[in-house]
């Protein structure tokens, strides 16, 4: 069983000396609410690490003062189901809409040096974790990834 809480403050640490070096300010939101989950930490933090990175690009071309990062978490109840729900927000460029449907295709990068592999290999460590992993796009600046896992041994009536 895992915390994501714990896994979250461990991809923090690891991306620290991106978010130092590209002048990103870092927001957490977690409720104490997030039930724990089955799951690999190490994939986990490789989805977060991805999602965390692909902010910190977005927001490169962004004023060093908006450059904000937040991570938030909660418990959400669907189908009478705990499970933990997490976002990624950033404040950079967006996704244009045409891109939204295609963003999680193998090899589809709207980046320069992308190769396109980072959101489908994200996507699919969380669905074989029985998640799902999506991006919506903002009416401000920024997009937000957010992936659900289901929680352990929480169900509710």
């Amino acid at each position: 069983m895992l915390n994501l809480r714990d896994v979250i403050t461990d991809a923090l640490t690891l991306a620290q000396h991106e978010f130092a070096s590209n002048h990103v300010t870092i927001r957490t939101d977690l409720t104490d609410e997030v039930p724990p989950v089955m799951g690999d930490r190490v994939q986990l933090q490789q989805v977060l690490l991805n999602l965390i990175v692909n902010g910190i690009d977005a927001m490169k071309t962004t004023d060093e003062t908006k450059r904000i990062l937040t991570i938030s978490g909660r418990l959400e109840i669907r189908d009478g189901r705990a499970e933990a729900l997490f976002s990624v927000h950033d404040t950079g460029i967006g996704i244009k809409s045409d891109e939204v449907d295609r963003i999680f295709e193998t090899f589809f990068t709207t980046k320069m040096q992308g190769m396109g592999m980072g959101l489908p290999i994200s996507r699919s460590i969380i669905e074989a974790h029985g998640g799902k992993l999506w991006v919506e796009a903002t009416q401000e600046a920024g997009a937000t990834f957010l992936f659900s896992l289901p929680g352990v041994g929480s169900a509710t009536s």
